[in-house]
């Protein structure tokens, strides 16, 4: 058989705005009707058959909306692999022919779908994990046991086998995880792979189990079906590979039988971000184009890309073949349809933020997505057509706001949305403006663009009251919150700044800085503080932040970090002694902590705070006074609910839905927020 020139791209249109992104892929016994890859993410469906007819929907409205190829959550070949006590595995035929549901359903969308087989090694979440050596996960309370001969043999069997009974399921292809510090990675790595046998001890022996696994699957399932590979081009651990050896194992790869290489990034013990909102966009494109001149096969760029024209740029210079993207598709399953169709201003952009995704997922809850709560129950929010048009009001335009005006106009209600402010967004306004958070600029202006689109007559600048809102059929209020202060002495001393007054920049804030209050406000505003000029980083100086350097011969590409200095000596201070920020999210908080550290920030917990005067921030610490000699006191310490219309309206016999910080006000929860007004939106 003739390989096919995949590297050509030769669109039908060439005018086309993503003409690459949208030239099909013929892998010679199939053709992939895009460049566009649907990332692998464990949704939680997986691991109960009752299950499955949710994800086949889930996959399914991706099919539709032109993903080009979808990649499933994980699948362990064997119980040893799991990832926790009941997780998802094939292993069987009966386990296969449930699986019939979520192929039907997406070929019958016209989509092509490769389950992923995932051995999770050390990161198992189980007493029986094994792997190459003896070794434990900093992640992971378990220690692994180290395999023998036959044990390591009998792991490759069941990847064979796990391929044969995903063909038979109807699946186009396999995905082998070989990346991202999972079991096939701790072979490849001397950070975890301590073997002195045929498995182990130089780099052609720990490459050998990926070639061997790679080979038996290709055997397995014959030539005419997908073999994607996801290779760990950048470990970014110590004692990671080296770049001569991914490039090595590459090769060795395509030749044992992959279809297609696609580039991971980094371990998740890394003590690197690689995917946050902080991560700039298409960090780690170059990595897949250093590669991609060493390989005859495709290769898939990934991390960071959530918008097409950025996906067309790494393609038409030539970085890569394919671009994968994962939480974008939850953001919008109709991700490549927008694009294609020239309306790539419709997106819902995926704001990197992990809240509802992969911190579902390490809290064993169905994934779904923040600025998409649709999404994993397709099956149970349905935003059907209403049977009879309301007149609604929606009063406030923060997220909680938009998500219901918008959505409640979509099943065909008449919507009228009332911001007191000059411009829509809310807290979105203020987290936008904090470093690495500069995507949520994106969902407000996507409910920009759907409150014009869905005909919601939007009045700005107006702040409701009951007169405006008697006549409705039903009205929604999403007031929001407005910042608690806090009973000390002083608190209106002329240093005490507000945290709205801070980010906004209304106030000017002096060298030396106090922030009370340390969740998530207070985390965020310390990070603005501490950074020079503009928050947004190139990706070298990120690089430079964190310790990457893709090009060292070093192992794991890392290298010393080295964070610009902050312009202010920042204290951040709380009332609890628990650790600063830990009630941030499970994937996310450790960056920030990560962050603040590097900026030298002076963390203080159990303080009390006794008085603000002339000469600063009077607490008690330990028991014992000290003195923050400081020029101003940024307060951080929660919100309350604005509530004030709920009594009157009621009193004129006004049935109201109080959602988002209206409702509750604990921290800043957007996730909460949107989803409220979804699942209100739903049901009017």
């Amino acid at each position: 058989m003739v390989a096919p020139d995949h590297r050509h791209f030769e669109a039908e249109d060439d005018m086309s705005e993503y003409s690459h992104l949208f030239t099909p892929l013929d892998l010679g016994f199939t053709t992939l009707r895009n460049r566009t890859i649907m990332g692998s993410m464990h949704t939680g469906l997986e691991d109960r058959g009752r299950n499955f007819e949710r994800l086949a929907a889930f996959y399914a409205e991706r099919a539709a909306g032109g993903a080009g190829l979808i990649v499933t959550g994980g699948f362990a070949p064997n119980i040893e692999g799991t990832l926790y006590p009941f997780a998802s595995k094939l292993t069987t035929s009966r386990e296969a022919r449930r699986h019939r549901q979520v192929t039907d359903a997406v070929h019958a969308e016209g989509g092509k779908i490769a389950l992923q087989l995932l051995h999770a090694g050390r990161y198992a979440y189980h007493p029986w994990s094994v792997s190459a050596s003896r070794t434990k996960a900093p992640i992971n309370p378990f220690t692994a046991r180290a395999l023998g001969e036959r044990g390591v043999r009998r792991q490759v069997r069941a990847f064979a086998r796990a391929a044969e009974l995903a063909r038979s399921a109807g699946y186009d292809g396999v995905e082998v995880m070989g990346s991202e510090g999972y079991f096939i990675n701790q072979f490849l790595a001397p950070r975890t792979n301590h073997r002195a046998d045929g498995w182990g001890a130089t780099p052609a022996n720990r490459r050998r189990l990926a070639t061997e696994i790679v080979r038996a699957v290709r055997a397995a399932v014959g030539e005419d079906f997908i073999l994607v590979y996801r290779l760990s081009v950048l470990d970014l651990v110590e004692d990671g590979q080296t770049w001569e050896e991914i490039v090595t194992l590459a090769s060795e790869i395509e030749a044992a039988g992959a279809t297609i290489i696609s580039t991971g990034i980094g371990w998740h013990e890394a003590r690197v971000p690689t995917i946050v909102t902080s991560v700039p966009r298409a960090a780690f494109t170059d990595v897949a184009a250093r590669l991609r001149p060493h390989v005859g096969v495709p290769v898939v760029t990934s991390n960071r890309i959530n918008m097409p024209d950025q996906a067309e740029q790494v393609l038409a210079d030539g970085g890569a073949d394919l671009v994968q993207m994962a939480r974008p598709w939850l953001a919008d399953p109709q991700w490549a349809s927008k694009a294609e169709g020239g309306r790539a201003e419709e997106i819902n952009t995926c704001i990197a933020c992990n809240q509802a995704c992969l911190d579902h997922t390490f809290q064993r809850k169905v994934a779904s997505c923040l600025v998409n709560p649709r999404a994993g129950h397709e099956t149970e929010l349905v935003l059907s057509p209403t049977a009879r048009r309301k007149q609604v009001a929606v009063v406030g335009a923060g997220p909680a706001g938009l998500s219901a005006a918008v959505n409640a106009a979509e099943r065909g209600h008449d919507v009228q949305l009332f911001e007191a402010g000059e411009s829509i967004g809310g807290q979105f306004s203020l987290a936008m403006r904090i470093p690495g958070k500069e995507e949520f600029a994106e969902t407000i202006r996507y409910f920009e663009g759907e409150l014009e689109r869905r005909g919601v007559t939007v009045h700005l600048g107006r702040r409701a009251d009951v007169a405006d809102l008697e006549g409705f059929d039903e009205v929604v209020l999403a007031t929001g919150v407005t910042p608690r202060v806090p009973e000390i002495e002083g608190i209106e001393h002329p240093m005490v700044i507000s945290y709205p007054e801070a980010v906004l920049g209304t106030r000017t804030v002096g060298d030396r800085v106090a922030v009370i209050g340390a969740g998530g406000i207070g985390v965020d505003v310390t990070e603005l503080l501490t950074t020079v000029d503009s928050p947004t980083l190139d990706v070298k100086e990120w690089q430079d932040e964190w310790g990457v350097d893709p090009g060292s011969a070093e192992r794991g590409g890392l290298k010393d970090p080295h964070p610009a200095p902050s312009p202010r000596t920042v204290y951040l201070i709380q009332r609890k002694t628990s650790k600063i920020g830990a009630g941030l999210g499970k994937t996310t908080g450790w960056v920030h902590r990560a962050a603040i550290r590097a900026k030298g920030v002076h963390r203080i917990t159990g303080a009390s705070y006794e008085r603000i005067d002339d000469n600063g921030l009077h607490l008690t610490v330990d028991g014992k006074p000290r003195l923050l000699q400081v020029d101003n006191v940024v307060v951080c310490t929660g919100q309350e609910s604005v509530r004030d219309l709920i009594e009157p309206l009621r009193a004129k016999g006004v049935e109201v839905h109080v959602i988002g910080g209206a409702d509750v006000a604990a921290e800043l929860d957007a996730k909460r927020a949107i989803r409220q007004g979804t699942e209100l939106a739903a049901a009017l």
